[in-house]
């Protein structure tokens, strides 16, 4: 392969990942800025990535918006922070004018700092039902008819005495409009009786079957799951895109949405007691891989990669780890209880607990990617 072929793969690969987690990047800093103006904090800066500065403008608010060398990343510093993190810089603190002292982040109330913390990830979920409901609505959804093709040797579904050329029209009541729905019942439901209504020949029957557990990929994430044992047959006959109204796209937004939450929920909670694998963790580089891959498919898959992502940046940050915003939460949660903060000696122990984690978890994703790459 020539060098001007080499180079244009990588650009394939890193102008789509740069693109992906620079959307995800802003919006959640962007719901930290605004709801911090909203509460009447001043923001110094707002930067697009860290360490030395490309560019910058100064708006007329006195913020200082820059984009930075090094694109993994970004950070609001409000008025009187001693970093990017939000530290308290306690000499400058007590050294500054009631007036000023007014406008900076750990002047306000534990109310108001709660919801300037909690507003990042709250905007990775608004732009994700945003993403998803703009690609309902204008995209469509790829919808693959629930119809039954091959049904594999001791499986639930042959045991349940499911057929080729069955149609699956509901599960427990609930109507399935696509393979995928019946997909996603089935991984929940590993273990549990499920009456599925069938169409058969143009006669309608119902079939008992308890999906096996088996451990697969499920919500981004290793895990037991739910398996039927059927596939669908996918021929172009049983393809169609349906398109929908806004308010019905906003809808499956927000069920599209809570789904990843959920799925990616259980996965962490699972990861944490131990019972789930962390071989499916996933850092920049498969990021960066997928976004290749997705913007080869189209300009809409790269979208839903964004929202996925940003879903899951903003689980992420809401965790319980001194150093995310999950972390400051906790602590202003014990603020709330106990009437003042925790030790300012606590909290740089906690944090400096929450960099180790975090930077832990990094490598080890990161080690997971280079071992996908060596596979």
């Amino acid at each position: 392969m020539s060098i001007s072929a080499h180079l244009a793969s990588a650009a394939g690969t890193i102008v789509p990942f740069l693109f992906v987690l620079s959307v995800v990047v802003f919006f959640h800093e962007l719901g930290h800025f605004l709801v911090g103006r909203l509460c009447g904090v001043k923001v110094d800066t707002f930067s697009l990535g860290f360490g030395p500065e490309l560019a910058h403008f100064s708006d007329r608010w006195g913020t200082r918006w820059r984009l930075a060398l090094l694109p993994l990343g970004g950070y609001v510093k409000f008025h009187g922070d001693a970093n990017g993190a939000s530290m308290t810089d306690d000499a400058a603190s007590a050294a500054m004018p009631a007036a000023e002292r007014k406008v900076t982040f750990f002047g306000q109330n534990v109310w108001k700092r709660a919801a300037i913390v909690v507003a990042g990830p709250i905007a990775n979920f608004i732009l994700a039902i945003v993403i998803f409901t703009g690609i309902f609505t204008v995209h469509g959804r790829g919808i693959l008819l629930p119809e039954v093709e091959k049904i594999s040797h001791n499986s639930a579904a042959e045991a349940a005495g499911f057929k080729p050329n069955d149609i699956i029209l509901s599960i427990d009541g609930n109507k399935v409009d696509s393979f995928e729905d019946v997909q996603r019942v089935v991984q929940a439901s590993s273990g549990r009786a499920l009456s599925f209504a069938v169409l058969r020949q143009g006669k309608d029957i119902t079939l008992i079957a308890t999906p096996q557990q088996h451990s697969g990929a499920s919500g981004g994430g290793l895990s037991d799951v739910g398996v039927l044992g059927v596939e669908a047959k996918a021929v172009q006959a049983n393809w169609h895109i349906q398109r929908y109204g806004l308010v019905k796209s906003f809808q499956l937004a927000n069920s599209e949405t809570w789904y990843i939450v959920e799925q990616t929920g259980a996965y962490v909670r699972g990861m944490i007691l131990g019972r789930e694998s962390t071989a499916q963790l996933s850092g920049p580089i498969r990021i960066a891989e997928v976004s290749g891959e997705m913007a080869k498919v189209g300009f809409a898959a790269l979208l839903n990669l964004a929202a996925v992502l940003s879903i899951s940046i903003g689980i992420l940050n809401l965790l319980p780890i001194p150093l995310l915003d999950g972390g400051h939460l906790v602590y202003y949660a014990i603020e709330a209880v106990r009437g003042k903060a925790l030790n300012e000696k606590i909290q740089q122990v906690g944090f400096r607990i929450g960099l180790t984690f975090v930077l832990g978890l990094m490598i080890l994703a990161t080690y997971n990617d280079i071992l996908r790459l060596t596979k």
